[in-house]
């Protein structure tokens, strides 16, 4: 592995795992009201897009970082929508 890549998967874990913190919390706490649906929604659209410019150009770094962290930050939105619905 380059050290590119090895610099790119470091930056992605870190930049990912920032997301893990508010999950727990959102999670634990069930309760988003102070989560900004606009800013979530904003956020998620750019990640999409950022794993998808991954995919084209085969980037395994941004293509493992943008899929968790769509799935980190989703957890946040859905939550958010689901425990405000109640």
């Amino acid at each position: 592995m380059s050290l590119i890549n090895t610099i790119g998967l470091i930056a992605a874990a870190c930049t990912t795992a920032a997301f893990i913190p508010q999950v727990w919390q959102v999670w634990s706490s069930r309760s988003a009201k102070d989560i900004s649906l606009g800013m979530y929604l904003i956020f998620i659209l750019g990640v999409l897009l950022w794993l998808l410019y991954g995919i084209m150009l085969g980037d395994i770094p941004l293509i493992a970082a943008n899929a968790v962290t769509l799935i980190l930050a989703g957890a946040v939105l859905g939550m958010k929508l689901w425990f405000e619905r109640k």
